[in-house]
Parts: structure tokens; C-alpha cells; sequence
């Protein structure tokens, strides 16, 4: 059965690799606009990374690896898609860059123990079958006090349950995101974790796009659009996040969130 779903995942990012135009891809908008909470929360736990071995699981186009790579760090890009792997390759030589490329299946990584400073991965443990079983081979290639940093959907909010049910084109039909529960799981491995969620009423920009401007969710991906239309959404996008500064002290809130980031330390 995980073979069968792993399969499905790979041909579905293979094709959507494929019209893929890494000319369009503003790499540091994906860590440093005010739409990628997630990667900003993140890079303040992670600190300085140069000289650091970084792993990215789930390298998708290689926005991570080559935004890793620009600040210093040696990266290795994987994924389980080939076509993913080579897009991510090629927008590192658009960016003049070097990063190290390889199809990888993060359940199984190939890499000896205590290898990596860092593992990153970005919205991909919701694509695994297990992902307790992808979180132990993190933890297993990380160097003693290396770091491991994720941020994934969670399962929760009503608001976007609905617009997954809508957007059945623009994703895997295996996918499922996660239980907010999976922390403590997480502090069963590492020592230390840190971990926030993101978008409770920030979601409105994603009603917005639907009821307002009439985008289609199966023609364009809400969660790239927030990214490439950062600056046109900025000021409605800054005041709806002091609303979910306010929410998330709220009890059982986080729950209601989008999105959750962490960063665990071995």
C-alpha cells in the first residue's frame, strides 16, 4: 500500500514538475515575505548556517535548497520525484549556486547516521504514509545537536478542510495533514523542540481568493499565489496577523491553525 501511494505522489509531482517556469521563482520570497510565516520562524531558531551540511526532504523546485545555499550552507536536495530533483538543479544554476541533487524516499533515506547539521523539510511529511517513520530517519542522519526543521498543514480548521475538498486537482488525493498532536511525538525523539502555528484568521485571504477575486483552486495553488502576491496582500496580511498573535493564546486555538513549524534539536 505505501509503495502504491509513494508511486502515486511521485508521478503526480513529476507531471507538475514539468510545467514547472523557474524564471517566475523569486527564491527569497519564500522565506522572507510576510506570507511565509512558517520559513521566517524557522530561519530565526536555525541562526547563522554557513558552512552547515543541509539535507532538504522534499526538495520540491529547490526553493529551499537554493535559498540554503545563497546564505552559505551546502545542501543536498532530495526528493522522490526525479522530475522535482532536476527543476531544483536547475533553478540553483539560474541562481548561481551549487547544490548536490538525488531522488531519495525520506522513510528509507540512503545516508550513514550523524550526517547532516540540518534536515529541512517543507509541506512534505502530509505526502508520507508514515511520518513518525520519515521523523526517526531525520533524527537518525542528524549529527549530535544537529537541528531538524518542518512545516506542514494541519488537519484541523474546518475553513480550509473545505477548500481541500475544492481543490482536488492541485493535490495528491493520499495526502493528509497533520494531527497538531504529532509534538509530542516529536519530544519523544529530540531533545528540545520549538514549534508554532500560522494563518487562523489570516485564512480570510484564502476566502477572499475564492468568494471575492473568483480564483479557481484547481487552476492556481492558493499556497504559491500567497507567496508570489506577498506584496499586494502585505497590509491586509499584517493586520490579520496581530488577530492570530491575539487567537493562538486562546485554549485549544493552535489547533485551529493552517500551518505548523517546527524545529527540533537532536
Amino acid at each position: 500500500m505505501q509503495d502504491d501511494t509513494l508511486e502515486k505522489e511521485r508521478r503526480f509531482h513529476d507531471a507538475w514538475a514539468a510545467a514547472i517556469d523557474i524564471d517566475g521563482i523569486r527564491v527569497a520570497d519564500y522565506f522572507e515575505a510576510c506570507t511565509a510565516p512558517e520559513n521566517r520562524f524557522i530561519l530565526r531558531k536555525l541562526g547563522n548556517i554557513q558552512g552547515k551540511l543541509l539535507l532538504d526532504l522534499g526538495c520540491g523546485a529547490g526553493e529551499n535548497s537554493v535559498y540554503f545555499a545563497k546564505k552559505g550552507a551546502r545542501c543536498v536536495a532530495t526528493d522522490y520525484s526525479p522530475g522535482m530533483v532536476e527543476v531544483a538543479l536547475q533553478l540553483a544554476a539560474a541562481n548561481g549556486v551549487q547544490i548536490e541533487g538525488r531522488t531519495a524516499n525520506a522513510m528509507a533515506l540512503d545516508f550513514p547516521d550523524n550526517t547532516f547539521d540540518i534536515v529541512y523539510a517543507s509541506n512534505l511529511l502530509h505526502h508520507i504514509p508514515d511520518p513518525k517513520i520519515a521523523l526517526k530517519e531525520m533524527h537518525r542522519v542528524l549529527k549530535p545537536g544537529g537541528k531538524a526543521c518542518f512545516w506542514d498543514p494541519l488537519k484541523h480548521n474546518p475553513v480550509i478542510n473545505v477548500y481541500r475538498r475544492m481543490a482536488t486537482e492541485v493535490r495528491t488525493e493520499d495526502e493528509t495533514p497533520l494531527d497538531i498532536n504529532i509534538v509530542n511525538y516529536i519530544k519523544t525523539l529530540f531533545t528540545k523542540t520549538d514549534y508554532d502555528t500560522f494563518w487562523i484568521a489570516t485564512l480570510w485571504i484564502f476566502l477572499r481568493f475564492y468568494l471575492i477575486e473568483k480564483v479557481n483552486p484547481n487552476k492556481e495553488r492558493y499556497w504559491k499565489k500567497i507567496i508570489i502576491e506577498q506584496e499586494r496582500l502585505k497590509p491586509n496580511y499584517r493586520r490579520l496577523e496581530k488577530i492570530d498573535g491575539f487567537l493562538k493564546k486562546l485554549p485549544l486555538m493552535k489547533r485551529m491553525s493552517w500551518n505548523i513549524a517546527v524545529v527540533a534539536t537532536k
